[in-house]
């Protein structure tokens, strides 16, 4: 069963350096992730979203998905975190797709 991981942004305080950041850094270390067969990044829109991103990691199953965020490549992503965003300004989440 294919599942993902959902991170979900709140509004940060520089848009222009979170986005730098986060598409010419962080994204390109997501990619490299073991397994990972695609990501899709959405912004919320409206004045009264309660996000301002959401990424979308796509994997085939929950072992690949957990051996991809356990890899070196899924640790680095995760530690790159502190530099664009806090750790209260960011979601979590895990789904399977039905």
């Amino acid at each position: 069963m294919a599942v993902t991981m959902i991170a979900l942004y709140k509004e940060p305080a520089d848009r222009e350096k979170f986005e730098k950041h986060y598409f010419d850094t962080h994204i390109p270390l997501v990619k490299k992730i073991p397994g990972l067969q695609k990501v899709e990044v959405s912004r919320f829109t409206g004045k009264d979203a309660p996000y301002y991103l959401m990424a979308t990691l796509y994997f085939n199953n929950k072992e690949e998905r957990k051996a991809g965020l356990s890899s070196p490549e899924g640790q680095a992503t995760n530690a790159d975190l502190v530099n664009f965003a806090t750790p209260d300004s960011v979601t979590i989440a895990f789904t399977e797709i039905i």
